[in-house]
């Protein structure tokens, strides 16, 4: 009868965090099983410490612009997308997408997250013309926009090279990828949450190629499914390769899945507890990875301020507008003030950013 190897024990995994050695997957198994979350709260702050020291706490005004919501794919945790030919469906004009800009921008704002669905109309010349537009009108703005799914798609539909796709919209006005479309970069969780979606290794080869072109993005991760803990490994695990292979990512960010309104069930949603864990853990497993990031839509002010104290060191977006998340009834959108006011209630320094964690002054963002 096989034996079952007994998880490595909390104190030798601290004494390689402390002695600043790389902890294993097996190591971020057992701190996922580990039952004391302050334990983990000291290791991850002071991996924290390392990476990037100090009590500042940064943020970012942006706007998450999401163009269409016509979409193919038919994620079953996603409440957002309507199918092609939908009553619901919608394209924004560009007179819609520069009045958002111009609201942004007015409004403090210096980042477009420029998200939408997975809408066979659209073709590379589409989104050309509308960053081209959008740069033309305000040079300035940052372009953090298209998940990995809709630029692999792009490149599908307008029968190009992923590499071609990337080059043409990089020219156009892209400057980075955001890390959506990750979810959980384990291909049997994949079939089963988004079965016509990208692969884990599409995925990567899209974040390899644009970093190899200069475009850096973001990771993420969605918990809280199907998925087992050991997949949540996995996942972490293939974003930190990748990360050593080619240095892809400024941030990472991790939330629970919102199963409202969604075609995935599940008993329940991650509580607060398995959150702070998992931001934990993922700040000690990715020790090649500056800055991780508070998930506020999907958590609340309590718990994205409680986990400053498990590793996080970015209060995200102040969300001038969001509708993904928010279409599964989740409506925690502060403003720049309350974010702030968060901060220094948990014993830090807020300070506002840029998308390449660029520290602004707040009088001339």
């Amino acid at each position: 009868m096989a034996t079952i190897a007994p998880f490595p024990s909390i104190d030798a995994i601290a004494d390689k965090v402390y002695a600043g050695e790389r902890i294993t997957p097996e190591d971020a198994l057992a701190l996922f099983n580990h039952p004391n979350l302050l334990d983990l709260a000291a290791m991850a702050d002071f991996q924290r410490q390392q990476r990037v020291p100090g009590r500042t706490v940064s943020y970012i005004i942006g706007r998450i612009l999401n163009y269409t919501n016509v979409c193919w794919v038919r994620c079953k945790f996603c409440a957002f997308y309507r199918v092609p030919n939908h009553a619901e469906g919608y394209l924004l004009t560009d007179e819609e997408v520069l009045e958002k800009v111009g609201d942004t921008v007015a409004k403090g704002g210096v980042e477009i997250l420029f998200q939408g669905g997975l809408n066979p109309k659209l073709k590379i010349d589409y989104y050309e013309h509308i960053f081209s537009l959008i740069k033309s009108h305000y040079p300035d703005v940052i372009l953090h926009a298209l998940s990995p799914a809709e630029i692999i798609y792009i490149a599908h539909i307008s029968k190009l090279r992923l590499r071609e796709t990337l080059e043409r919209l990089k020219a156009a006005g892209l400057h980075s990828i955001p890390g959506a479309g990750g979810e959980i970069l384990v291909d049997r969780v994949r079939k089963i949450i988004a079965p016509y979606k990208d692969t884990t290794d599409e995925w990567l080869e899209c974040m390899r190629t644009a970093s190899e072109l200069g475009i850096r993005s973001t990771a993420s991760m969605m918990f809280g499914h199907v998925e087992t803990v050991e997949d949540r490994v996995e996942h972490l695990t293939r974003i930190r390769d990748l990360q050593d292979e080619c240095a892809p990512f400024r941030a990472f960010i991790t939330w629970n899945f919102q199963p409202e309104d969604t075609d995935l069930p599940i008993p329940r949603k991650a509580s607060g507890a398995d959150y702070l864990r998992t931001v934990a853990v993922s700040r000690i497993f990715l020790d090649n990875i500056d800055n991780l990031q508070v998930s506020i839509l999907t958590q609340g002010p309590k718990i994205a301020q409680l986990a400053l104290n498990y590793g996080a060191n970015d209060f995200g977006s102040v969300m001038i507008e969001e509708q993904v998340v928010s279409a599964k009834g989740n409506k925690f959108i502060l403003d720049a003030n309350e974010f702030e006011r968060l901060i220094k209630a948990g014993g830090y320094e807020p300070r506002r950013r840029n998308t390449r964690y660029e520290l602004l002054d707040v009088a001339n963002p």
